[in-house]
Protein backbone atom coordinates (compact mmCIF):
# COMPACT_ATOMS: atom_id res chain seq x y z
CA UNK A 1 0.00 0.00 0.00
CA UNK A 2 1.52 3.32 -1.07
CA UNK A 3 1.59 6.49 1.04
CA UNK A 4 -1.29 8.21 -0.80
CA UNK A 5 -3.55 5.19 -0.35
CA UNK A 6 -2.80 5.14 3.39
CA UNK A 7 -3.55 8.86 3.68
CA UNK A 8 -6.84 8.48 1.80
CA UNK A 9 -7.80 5.58 4.05
CA UNK A 10 -7.13 7.79 7.08
CA UNK A 11 -9.23 10.57 5.51
CA UNK A 12 -12.03 8.03 5.02
CA UNK A 13 -12.02 7.00 8.68
CA UNK A 14 -11.86 10.62 9.83
CA UNK A 15 -14.99 11.31 7.77
CA UNK A 16 -16.73 8.25 9.25
CA UNK A 17 -15.78 9.25 12.81
CA UNK A 18 -17.07 12.78 12.18
CA UNK A 19 -20.44 11.47 10.96
CA UNK A 20 -20.90 8.95 13.78
CA UNK A 21 -19.83 11.45 16.43
CA UNK A 22 -22.14 14.18 15.11
CA UNK A 23 -25.11 11.78 15.07
CA UNK A 24 -24.50 10.77 18.69
CA UNK A 25 -23.78 14.34 19.80
CA UNK A 26 -26.82 15.68 17.96
CA UNK A 27 -29.30 13.18 19.39
CA UNK A 28 -28.01 13.52 22.97
CA UNK A 29 -27.91 17.33 22.76
CA UNK A 30 -31.45 17.53 21.38
CA UNK A 31 -32.75 15.22 24.12
CA UNK A 32 -31.24 17.27 26.95
CA UNK A 33 -31.97 20.55 25.19
CA UNK A 34 -35.68 19.71 25.15
CA UNK A 35 -35.87 18.10 28.60
CA UNK A 36 -33.96 20.94 30.30
CA UNK A 37 -35.42 23.83 28.25
CA UNK A 38 -31.92 24.73 27.07
CA UNK A 39 -32.25 26.50 23.71
CA UNK A 40 -28.51 26.77 23.06
CA UNK A 41 -28.01 23.03 23.59
CA UNK A 42 -31.01 22.23 21.40
CA UNK A 43 -29.64 24.44 18.61
CA UNK A 44 -26.20 22.89 19.02
CA UNK A 45 -27.70 19.42 18.65
CA UNK A 46 -29.63 20.29 15.52
CA UNK A 47 -26.50 21.89 14.07
CA UNK A 48 -24.63 18.62 14.70
CA UNK A 49 -27.25 16.64 12.78
CA UNK A 50 -27.13 19.12 9.89
CA UNK A 51 -23.36 18.64 9.83
CA UNK A 52 -24.01 14.93 9.21
CA UNK A 53 -25.42 15.79 5.77
CA UNK A 54 -22.29 17.77 4.98
CA UNK A 55 -20.19 14.91 6.36
CA UNK A 56 -21.84 12.46 3.97
CA UNK A 57 -20.83 14.72 1.10
CA UNK A 58 -17.22 14.70 2.34
CA UNK A 59 -17.27 10.92 2.72
CA UNK A 60 -18.58 10.60 -0.82
CA UNK A 61 -15.80 12.88 -2.04
CA UNK A 62 -13.10 10.85 -0.25
CA UNK A 63 -14.43 7.62 -1.77
CA UNK A 64 -14.35 9.29 -5.18
CA UNK A 65 -10.75 10.38 -4.56
CA UNK A 66 -9.82 6.79 -3.74
CA UNK A 67 -11.35 5.50 -6.97
CA UNK A 68 -10.84 8.34 -9.45
CA UNK A 69 -8.54 10.92 -7.86
CA UNK A 70 -11.10 13.62 -8.73
CA UNK A 71 -12.09 16.42 -6.32
CA UNK A 72 -14.68 18.08 -8.54
CA UNK A 73 -18.19 18.15 -7.06
CA UNK A 74 -20.79 15.88 -8.61
CA UNK A 75 -24.60 16.03 -8.41
CA UNK A 76 -24.75 14.18 -5.07
CA UNK A 77 -22.36 16.57 -3.36
CA UNK A 78 -24.05 19.69 -4.74
CA UNK A 79 -27.47 18.42 -3.66
CA UNK A 80 -26.11 17.63 -0.18
CA UNK A 81 -24.70 21.17 0.04
CA UNK A 82 -28.03 22.76 -0.91
CA UNK A 83 -29.90 20.65 1.64
CA UNK A 84 -27.28 21.54 4.25
CA UNK A 85 -27.52 25.26 3.46
CA UNK A 86 -31.33 25.25 3.67
CA UNK A 87 -31.21 23.36 6.98
CA UNK A 88 -28.75 25.87 8.45
CA UNK A 89 -31.00 28.81 7.50
CA UNK A 90 -34.03 27.07 9.04
CA UNK A 91 -32.01 26.37 12.18
CA UNK A 92 -30.96 30.03 12.48
CA UNK A 93 -34.55 31.22 12.00
CA UNK A 94 -35.80 28.72 14.58
CA UNK A 95 -33.21 29.80 17.13
CA UNK A 96 -34.04 33.49 16.70
CA UNK A 97 -37.77 32.75 17.02
CA UNK A 98 -37.15 30.50 20.01
CA UNK A 99 -35.06 33.21 21.67
CA UNK A 100 -37.89 35.73 21.26
CA UNK A 101 -40.43 33.27 22.69
CA UNK A 102 -38.18 32.43 25.64
CA UNK A 103 -37.69 36.13 26.40
CA UNK A 104 -41.45 36.84 26.26
CA UNK A 105 -42.33 33.81 28.41
CA UNK A 106 -39.28 34.17 30.66
CA UNK A 107 -38.25 30.54 30.05
CA UNK A 108 -35.17 29.49 32.00
CA UNK A 109 -33.17 26.27 31.63
CA UNK A 110 -33.54 23.81 34.49
CA UNK A 111 -29.83 23.07 34.26
CA UNK A 112 -27.02 23.52 31.74
CA UNK A 113 -24.72 20.84 33.15
CA UNK A 114 -25.35 18.53 30.15
CA UNK A 115 -24.30 21.43 27.90
CA UNK A 116 -21.07 21.84 29.87
CA UNK A 117 -20.25 18.14 29.58
CA UNK A 118 -21.22 17.81 25.90
CA UNK A 119 -19.39 20.97 24.82
CA UNK A 120 -16.23 20.02 26.74
CA UNK A 121 -16.14 16.62 25.05
CA UNK A 122 -16.89 18.24 21.68
CA UNK A 123 -14.06 20.75 22.05
CA UNK A 124 -11.56 17.92 22.55
CA UNK A 125 -12.98 15.81 19.72
CA UNK A 126 -13.29 18.63 17.19
CA UNK A 127 -9.77 19.87 17.97
CA UNK A 128 -8.36 16.40 17.26
CA UNK A 129 -10.39 16.02 14.05
CA UNK A 130 -9.55 19.55 12.90
CA UNK A 131 -5.79 19.09 13.32
CA UNK A 132 -5.69 15.59 11.85
CA UNK A 133 -7.83 16.51 8.82
CA UNK A 134 -5.62 19.54 8.15
CA UNK A 135 -2.51 17.34 8.38
CA UNK A 136 -3.95 14.76 5.96
CA UNK A 137 -5.24 17.44 3.59
CA UNK A 138 -1.84 19.12 3.39
CA UNK A 139 -0.07 15.80 2.84
CA UNK A 140 -2.47 14.98 0.00
CA UNK A 141 -2.48 18.57 -1.27
CA UNK A 142 -6.28 18.33 -1.20
CA UNK A 143 -8.22 21.61 -1.07
CA UNK A 144 -11.42 19.69 -0.25
CA UNK A 145 -10.00 17.92 2.81
CA UNK A 146 -8.34 21.13 4.02
CA UNK A 147 -11.67 22.94 3.63
CA UNK A 148 -13.35 20.16 5.63
CA UNK A 149 -10.78 20.65 8.39
CA UNK A 150 -11.68 24.35 8.50
CA UNK A 151 -15.38 23.46 8.67
CA UNK A 152 -14.54 21.29 11.67
CA UNK A 153 -12.89 24.38 13.14
CA UNK A 154 -16.31 26.10 12.98
CA UNK A 155 -17.76 23.21 15.00
CA UNK A 156 -14.93 23.77 17.47
CA UNK A 157 -15.97 27.44 17.82
CA UNK A 158 -19.62 26.44 18.30
CA UNK A 159 -18.57 24.09 21.10
CA UNK A 160 -16.76 26.97 22.82
CA UNK A 161 -19.88 29.16 22.52
CA UNK A 162 -22.00 26.41 24.08
CA UNK A 163 -19.49 25.85 26.88
CA UNK A 164 -19.28 29.57 27.73
CA UNK A 165 -23.06 30.09 27.71
CA UNK A 166 -23.76 26.86 29.64
CA UNK A 167 -21.08 27.50 32.25
CA UNK A 168 -22.10 31.15 32.63
CA UNK A 169 -25.75 30.23 33.16
CA UNK A 170 -24.89 27.55 35.71
CA UNK A 171 -22.85 30.12 37.65
CA UNK A 172 -25.14 33.16 37.44
CA UNK A 173 -28.60 31.73 36.58
CA UNK A 174 -29.37 34.53 34.12
CA UNK A 175 -31.67 33.27 31.35
CA UNK A 176 -30.27 35.71 28.79
CA UNK A 177 -26.96 33.86 28.89
CA UNK A 178 -28.55 30.76 27.35
CA UNK A 179 -30.31 32.96 24.79
CA UNK A 180 -27.01 34.67 23.93
CA UNK A 181 -25.48 31.24 23.32
CA UNK A 182 -28.35 30.24 21.02
CA UNK A 183 -28.00 33.48 19.03
CA UNK A 184 -24.27 32.87 18.70
CA UNK A 185 -25.02 29.44 17.23
CA UNK A 186 -27.61 31.05 14.92
CA UNK A 187 -24.97 33.48 13.64
CA UNK A 188 -22.60 30.66 12.70
CA UNK A 189 -25.51 28.69 11.18
CA UNK A 190 -26.21 31.58 8.80
CA UNK A 191 -22.53 31.75 7.81
CA UNK A 192 -22.42 28.01 7.21
CA UNK A 193 -25.64 28.19 5.19
CA UNK A 194 -24.27 30.93 2.93
CA UNK A 195 -21.02 29.04 2.38
CA UNK A 196 -22.89 25.80 1.59
CA UNK A 197 -24.88 27.49 -1.18
CA UNK A 198 -21.76 29.23 -2.51
CA UNK A 199 -19.95 25.89 -2.73
CA UNK A 200 -22.96 24.23 -4.38
CA UNK A 201 -23.08 26.95 -7.04
CA UNK A 202 -19.33 26.82 -7.61
CA UNK A 203 -18.72 30.39 -6.45
CA UNK A 204 -16.13 29.20 -3.96
CA UNK A 205 -14.15 25.97 -3.92
CA UNK A 206 -13.83 25.75 -0.15
CA UNK A 207 -15.90 26.72 2.82
CA UNK A 208 -15.76 27.54 6.52
CA UNK A 209 -12.37 29.14 6.01
CA UNK A 210 -10.65 32.48 5.73
CA UNK A 211 -8.86 31.72 2.48
CA UNK A 212 -11.50 30.59 0.01
CA UNK A 213 -10.91 31.34 -3.62
CA UNK A 214 -13.16 31.57 -6.65
CA UNK A 215 -13.53 28.55 -8.94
Amino acid sequence: MDKRTKLLRTAYWLAVITIVYNIAEGLISIYYGISDDTLSLLGFGIDSLVEVISGLGILHMVLKLQKQGDESRDTFERRALRITGSAFFLLAAGLVLGSVINIINDVKPETTIPGIIISSLSILTMYFLMKYKLFIGMKLNSDAIIADAKCTRTCFYLSIILLVSSLSYELFRISYLDIAGSLGIAYFAVKEGIEAFQKASGKISCGCSDNCHND
